[in-house]
């Protein structure tokens, strides 16, 4: 294409990081949200879990049946639900309706990735391509490092309104650089659903699935609950709570890219000891969390870890998805959110039942059980699990 503004990367980029602040920023602030309606937090825990059982449901479907519409259509409604749905969190005072327009957002969450993902790589030319989607799913960690920890410091600082109203004003903006930049994209070419489902066949990426899934399940049945973990355990107020959720986020940028190292020498190894890391921080966690200087380290070691499972997750479940790549990220966009909607239950029920300093277990027991999964598959399909991890296309 010519004449593209080079802002409309940005702007997608910009898209992407309103929809992770909104789906991860009710993370930091669920202590205001259990305040304002009076309930538990194992009940504000569903704000989390529901948008993610949403994704997890909607995802492959939403993704195959969007595969004909236009692109533009498909973007500019999405960040439009996105901003509708903040303004009704940042004014609601019913929590039903706020669950309800957890749900809306979460149906289009999907199709919006994978199809900002495919648009800028065709904005630019074929080398640039790379780059390009380098620089919108670059959204997701700045989403984490700075959009989570803001919306908690402005419910912290300012009001719970006022952090809500963020992500709107985020979408929003959005949502003028699209319709204002993108040209009309409508699809040439639709590929068939038979060639993308086929793979649905293969044992071997459904081990894949359950491993991803129980991976996130790991990271998301104690993260889901940081700023309330902080809270009561280490004593900490909802200043150093968000500060220590922008910690957590930049410190995600580092791991990042050092598991990216570790994935490029070998995706079988840094996969298999993925789970191990994480059952290790989460025990330093467990004996640390009443201790405010050693906590702050070990959060240190938590954001390295937890943003390893972004990756070594979507590397793991694409070694055995080559075979049709968008439709196996969107495999990837459900199943971990799948997994996201199974930790945030289950580790709100650790919290009802055993007291939130008790969390930490729910979060070994998922890592356990994902290291097993990865142990049955590469056992079972070792010779070709080393052949997939030669070609395995690394992030």
């Amino acid at each position: 294409m010519n004449k593209i503004n080079p802002l409309l990367i940005f702007v997608l980029a910009l898209g992407v990081f309103g929809i992770i602040t909104t789906e991860m920023g009710i993370v930091g602030v669920l202590p205001q949200v259990t305040q304002k309606f009076n309930i538990s937090a194992s009940q504000a825990g569903w704000l989390v879990s529901i948008f993610a059982l949403v994704v997890a449901i909607s995802g492959p479907f939403l993704t195959l049946l969007a595969s004909g519409m236009n692109r533009k259509f498909i973007l500019l409604t999405a960040v439009l639900l996105f901003a509708i749905s903040n303004i009704v969190y940042a004014f609601t005072t019913r929590f039903d309706v706020m669950l309800a327009f957890r749900i809306i957002p979460a149906i289009v969450h999907p199709a919006f990735f994978s199809v900002a993902l495919v648009t800028a790589a065709s904005l630019v030319s074929p080398e640039k391509s790379g780059q390009a989607v380098t620089k919108v799913f670059a959204g997701i960690t700045v989403g984490f490092a700075f959009g989570v920890p803001l919306t908690s410091y402005l419910a912290e600082k300012v009001s719970l309104e006022a952090a809500f109203l963020f992500g709107a004003v985020v979408s929003v903006v959005a949502f003028v650089g699209i319709w204002a930049w993108l040209p009309s994209m409508p699809v040439q070419a639709k590929l068939s659903y038979g060639a993308q489902l086929g793979i649905l066949r293969k044992p071997a990426l459904w081990l894949n699935i359950a491993a991803v899934t129980s991976i996130f399940a790991a990271m998301f049945s104690v993260y889901s609950y940081f700023a309330e973990y902080l809270g009561q355990v280490t004593h900490m107020n909802g200043s150093w709570i968000s500060m220590m959720l922008m910690v957590f986020g930049v410190i995600m940028i580092l791991g990042n890219f050092l598991f990216g190292s570790f994935l490029q020498k070998s995706v079988l190894r840094t996969t298999v000891l993925f789970p191990v890391v994480y059952i290790a921080a989460y025990l330093l966690i467990y004996y640390a969390g009443g201790y405010f200087i050693p906590m702050i380290a070990m959060i240190l070691l938590w954001g390295i870890a937890h943003s390893g499972g972004l990756i070594v997750s979507q590397s793991w479940l694409m070694t055995e998805a080559q075979a049709a790549p968008e439709f196996g990220n969107s495999l990837f966009v459900s199943f971990t959110n799948l997994g996201i909607t199974i930790g945030a239950s289950v580790g709100g029920w650790f919290i009802g039942q055993l007291g939130i300093h008790q969390l930490m277990w729910s979060g070994i027991g998922f890592a356990l059980l994902a290291f097993l999964l990865i142990a049955v598959k590469i056992k079972r399909y070792s010779t070709k699990a080393v052949v997939k991890e030669q070609g395995a296309a690394t992030p």
